[in-house]
């Protein structure tokens, strides 16, 4: 496919002289389809033979509550299949996003022989800007978000009381027997005994030797309601935030965008602040997963820091543009 970007003898772009066919066009189309999906083929194999330590990675904060929690850092699945289709879903959505660069130049590379020089530089300029937001905002959800909604929530939980007991009818008499404990050790014994059982303070888990094997002892809280996490359901809610606040962090590039075309003056931006932080708060509440409490507060007040972000370069653009035309 002929470069857009290549310049005539006079200096100037001439966009007629690089004209291709429809037929050509979907060639190309077809050639970088390709490509992007070689790509994304190979960093999917590489996810799929070590998805199960990135399984490990996505359960980590939610493991690390229940610990802080004392209670058995366990997820659960209710279906046959659940813990493969999960490995499945996270291998290929960490490809996706790994392979994202690679799919994203490949279908650049396309479009941009259709676009002048000076759009193929404006668009190119806020790209590796639109990438870090990306970035940033699912970093903001497993680092913060995430752990804080799962401090709020199992706490919480931890929290509700058993109801008030009436006195037994019969006396009972006080055993003259101490209850049975087990070891805390750190770690598995180096030579367990046939139903051995010990407590591993390293991973807070009961655990004991039968048939040859360890087993894991699950065990709750002493409250009123014993909690079970399932791995489908806790892998959809990383995902949904994960996604929800990466394509919410390119707050700043829409507003810039608005301002930029002029459809939106800057006035008018800074002027409707406090609806738009109102309209913001029902729309943190809609798209957020899993709930309206800790993940709605987190991604609104990001939110309203980043639509000033993009008052800010919609700004500088402006002046910037207005420098270059003097």
């Amino acid at each position: 496919m002929a470069d857009a970007a290549s310049q005539s003898d006079s200096g100037l772009f001439d966009p007629d002289a690089y004209r291709m066919s429809i037929g050509e066009h979907l060639e190309e189309l077809r050639r970088r389809l390709i490509l992007a999906l070689l790509g994304f083929l190979l960093v999917a194999g590489v996810f799929l033979w070590f998805g199960r330590d990135v399984m490990s990675v996505f359960c980590a904060p939610l493991v690390h509550t229940l610990q802080k929690y004392d209670l058995s850092p366990q997820l659960h699945s209710d279906e046959v299949p659940d813990v493969f289709m999960s490995y499945v879903e996270i291998s290929l959505i960490s490809a996706c996003a790994v392979a994202a660069p690679w799919i994203l130049y490949q279908i650049w590379q396309f479009v941009a022989a259709g676009l002048y020089p000076h759009e193929r530089k404006y668009i190119t300029r806020f790209v590796p800007l639109s990438i870090g937001l990306l970035v940033m905002g699912m970093l903001f959800v497993y680092f913060l978000v995430l752990p804080w909604t799962l401090e709020f929530f199992v706490s919480f939980t931890t929290s509700v009381p058993l109801p008030a007991q009436h006195a037994p009818l019969v006396e009972t008499v006080a055993s003259t027997t101490k209850p049975s404990a087990i070891d805390r050790i750190a770690g598995n014994p180096s030579h367990p005994t046939e139903g051995q059982i010990w407590f591993d303070t390293t991973q807070g888990r009961a655990k004991f030797f039968i048939n040859g094997q360890i087993k894991i002892i699950s065990f709750s809280a002493e409250n009123l309601i014993a909690t079970e996490y399932n791995l489908p359901e806790y892998i959809d809610l990383v995902v949904g935030m994960l996604l929800t606040f990466g394509v919410s962090f390119q707050m700043p590039l829409v507003v810039m965008a608005l301002a930029r075309v002029g459809i939106v003056p800057i006035d008018t931006l800074r002027a409707f602040r406090k609806y738009v932080y109102f309209f913001m708060a029902i729309l943190a509440a809609a798209i957020t997963p899993g709930d309206v409490v800790t993940a709605t507060i987190a991604l609104m007040i990001p939110l309203c820091l980043l639509y000033e972000l993009g008052i800010w370069l919609a700004v500088v653009g402006e002046r910037k543009a207005n420098a270059d035309r003097t």
